[in-house]
């Protein structure tokens, strides 16, 4: 069987197909490469006018999702949406229900500092007005009117009882009483005893009489009272309409497009009559209270809070990396003030939900589903369209405090998750409402075919890493590296991998090499170094399996042949660094019931796969040498010196040789390793890692006393695509030092590695004579004739025997 010729172990980029000499020539691509499929759903979830049309963006991490993402939004947001300030104000009639302002973009913040310079002059004005000598002067004169009311009713009064032996006097302020009187004096219990029961009848009837009178009095003097408060306040009214009314007229011009905001100014011009003193009285209280939330010493009362603000009329793109409860929902905060726990609607504070109303908000699905209430929150936000601010403290019952209830915020926001598939698995199984919410799913490839456009496309995806990264630019042989060193990552000659933040890496490292060098360029040496760089930082591991190969501890033999023991390969893996390593596989035989013993699987260190690799192989040798009398050769299987857990098929092809050679006796060459997965056919399968093995092998040849020329890897020959060689394998099969093997089928491996041909059955299933099949068939004939002879000795002693 002929090796592999060099153009199948390695596809190498010809530079033709690269028309430019460097990255500086190319033009960077705008979108991620190769991932139109999630584009396409992008495009359509974001034109999608429907509520429930979110986006779940389904790929390993790397693969530049969220990249795509800004980069899509960036470039095909609609102009034509309108994004808006959000603003919460007092409500006067309500102070418990803050009320919501919606502006256009950039109004919010004219408002609120129309609104600080408007009660900034009032703070000055209103006490200068209320202080200066013509308004004293009215509201002394309303003073005196009615002072002189109540004076000259009371008065006739008086002048009435006094007609009448009885005296008006003030008892308490506001309580007045009738006293009979003794000349000048007020009659006492005794004298007033002492008068005849007449006298004493005259003096209650006129006091009855007088208090009946003052009663009507007093109704005057308090309903003159009421009319003195409304002259008063309706002065007030007067006097502060002439200091703030133009001011406020001219505001609600500005903003009479804006019914909510002119709304909200009248009732500003309606409560400022009625909360003067908050301006008259020096007030320590809201100094203190400003300087403990951080806020303008003005009064709290007349604030714009301004939650969200936008400063041009652009659509938000948020993206939150902290999405906890308050992060995304916002929250209220509180200030202590004399040891009281205090709040108000200027103390709300937006989260990533508000100021991505309108826009997009971009979230890692993960870190959404590990934080505590978030997830149902987002989900009720989504539903209702709507977002309530809750404390978290008041959604778990844990706060007393005394706390508001602001309207809640209409919402109309694209929220993109990035995740994991098996995340997204899990969220389809069990959450229902999953797919309601988030109806579209952005799938990301992980590769790409390898063509000439699309290899040409690649460059132009590396050009764009060097311009947004501001690396050295790479010359056509670098970039060709890079293009192999991709494919290598798909394990695919006609493939390229997608997985964006691995080649940003790649060269990232490879410019430090060449600013190290003090290049101008990054060359194929400097990507080549900074591959080897990185082969050497994760390498710890495997050298030490190498250091146990080269010193005998792990027993491995390259040269020679041996019955019943083949070279398998497998692959390890090491925080993302993974290496192939020679195993020995040994089978032994013995009269039996035709069973292959897995000691793996006795000894619980089998996987679910491994066993049922051993199970197809034993039912393939079954249907070869078993089909109308059964076998009495059992055999046993095991990978020696494993003391850990063997999962996979990838060794079924390198069992079933050493099965073969034991059944036989036929030695198997020791200077070749096998890799390959079997089906009852006895067709040969791909498997994984299938670089890593032949580069494993080559490594261990090279430490058990360097290559001979003989040595090589059998492999699938379904796997010869998956080939990229390191370059230093390559060369040795270039000298005629190494090979690579490629079989479709049992039969040929086991002719390779034992050195004669299986067998093919004639008609009457029989198998050539000097064939590997054929020598296991004589063996196993000449097994039955004994059994035969044995149970007919026995028969011919006891005729009872059957």
């Amino acid at each position: 069987m002929k090796s592999l010729p060099l153009h199948q172990l390695y596809k190498a980029c010809v530079l033709k197909d690269l028309p430019f000499k460097t990255t500086r020539q190319l033009e960077p691509l705008a979108e991620i490469v190769g991932q139109n499929r999630a584009q396409e759903a992008v495009r359509f979830a974001l034109a999608m006018p429907h509520g429930g049309y979110n986006v779940y963006a389904v790929g390993r991490n790397g693969l530049g999702k969220r990249t795509m993402m800004l980069r899509y939004l960036e470039h095909h947001v609609d102009t034509e949406q309108q994004s808006h300030d959000w603003c919460y104000v007092a409500n006067f009639e309500e102070p418990r229900v803050p009320k919501l302002l919606q502006l256009p973009a950039g109004k919010g913040t004219q408002l609120k500092q129309d609104m600080e310079k408007l009660m900034a002059r009032l703070v000055k004005v209103i006490p200068q007005t209320f202080d200066s000598d013509s308004f004293l002067e009215r509201s002394e004169q309303l003073k005196n009117e009615y002072a002189k009311k109540q004076e000259d009713e009371l008065e006739k009064v008086a002048a009435q009882a006094k007609r009448k032996k009885v005296r008006l006097t003030v008892s308490t302020p506001g309580g007045y009483r009738l006293v009979a009187m003794n000349g000048d004096e007020p009659h006492t219990a005794e004298t007033f005893q002492a008068l005849t029961e007449e006298q004493r009848d005259k003096f209650e009837d006129s006091i009855n009489r007088l208090e009946k009178r003052l009663r009507q009095a007093l109704r005057r003097i308090a309903d003159w009272e009421q009319e003195y408060a409304e002259n008063q306040q309706a002065l007030n009214q007067e006097t502060l309409e002439s200091i703030s009314g133009h001011q406020i007229d001219e505001l609600e011009e500005k903003y009479k497009d804006l019914p909510d905001v002119v709304g909200y100014l009248e009732a500003v011009r309606t409560d400022l009559v009625e909360n003067l003193d908050i301006f008259l009285e020096d007030n320590d209280e809201q100094a203190a209270i400003a300087y403990a939330s951080l806020d303008k010493k003005m009064p709290r009362r007349y604030l714009i809070n301004l939650l969200v603000h936008q400063k041009t009329n652009e659509v938000p793109v948020v993206v939150e990396d902290n999405p906890t409860y308050h992060n995304l929902f916002g929250y209220v905060e509180n200030v202590t003030y004399k040891g009281t726990v205090f709040t108000d609607f200027s103390l709300i504070r937006p989260g990533s939900l508000h100021r991505a109303n309108g826009g997009y908000l971009l979230m890692d699905a993960i870190k959404v589903l590990e934080q505590p209430f978030v997830w149902d929150g987002l989900k009720r936000a989504l539903r209702s369209r709507a977002l309530q601010i809750n404390s978290l403290e008041r959604e778990m019952t844990l706060s007393g405090t005394i706390s508001i209830e602001p309207e809640a915020v209409p919402l109309d926001v694209k929220i993109v998750l990035f995740g994991d598939r098996e995340t997204w698995l899990l969220l389809q199984e069990y959450d229902s409402e999953f797919a309601e919410l988030f109806r579209v799913t952005a799938d990301f490839e992980n590769e790409m075919y390898r063509t000439d456009d699309s290899q040409l496309l690649y460059a132009k995806f590396i050009a764009s890493l060097v311009v947004e990264k501001k690396l050295l630019h790479c010359t056509n042989k670098a970039v060709a590296r890079i293009i192999e060193h991709s494919a290598r990552m798909a394990e695919h000659q006609n493939r390229l991998s997608l997985h964006a933040a691995d080649i940003a890496n790649l060269l990232r490292e490879s410019d430090f090499w060449a600013r190290q060098a003090k290049a101008r360029l990054i060359t194929e040496v400097h990507v080549e170094r900074a591959l080897e760089s990185a082969r050497y930082r994760s390498s710890r591991i495997r050298d030490q399996f190498y250091d146990s190969i080269r010193d005998g501890s792990t027993l491995v033999t390259t040269t020679g042949s041996c019955v019943g023991q083949v070279n398998a390969l497998s692959v390890l893996s090491t925080g993302g660094f993974e290496f192939g390593l020679s195993n020995r596989v040994t089978a032994t035989c013995y009269y039996g019931d035709g069973g292959v013993m897995d000691i793996e699987r006795d000894v619980k260190l089998g996987g679910n796969i491994h066993s049922k690799g051993v199970m197809i192989l034993t039912s393939w040798l079954s249907s070869r040498f078993a089909v109308e009398d059964p076998m009495h050769l059992s055999a046993s299987l095991t990978f020696e010196q494993n003391y850990g857990e063997v999962e996979g098929d990838s060794a079924s092809l390198a069992e079933l040789c050493a099965l073969v050679s034991s059944l036989s006796g036929v030695p198997v060459r020791q200077d070749l390793a096998i890799t390959g997965s079997v089906n009852q056919f006895g067709e040969v399968q791909p498997i994984g890692g299938v670089n890593e093995k032949v580069e494993g092998f080559y490594a261990t040849c090279q430490m058990k006393g360097g290559l001979t020329g003989t040595q090589g890897v059998v492999v699938p020959a379904t796997n010869v695509q998956n080939l990229m060689l390191d370059s230093e394998v390559v060369q040795a099969v270039r000298d005629g030092r190494f090979a690579v093997y490629a079989v479709s089928h049992v039969e040929e491996a086991i002719a390779l590695l034992l050195g004669c041909p299986a067998g093919k059955a004639d008609k009457k299933g029989r198998y050539p004579k000097q064939s590997v099949f054929g020598i296991i068939q004589q063996r196993l004939e000449k097994m039955r004739e004994h059994e035969r002879q044995e149970h007919a000795k026995y028969e011919h002693k006891d005729p009872s025997i059957h």
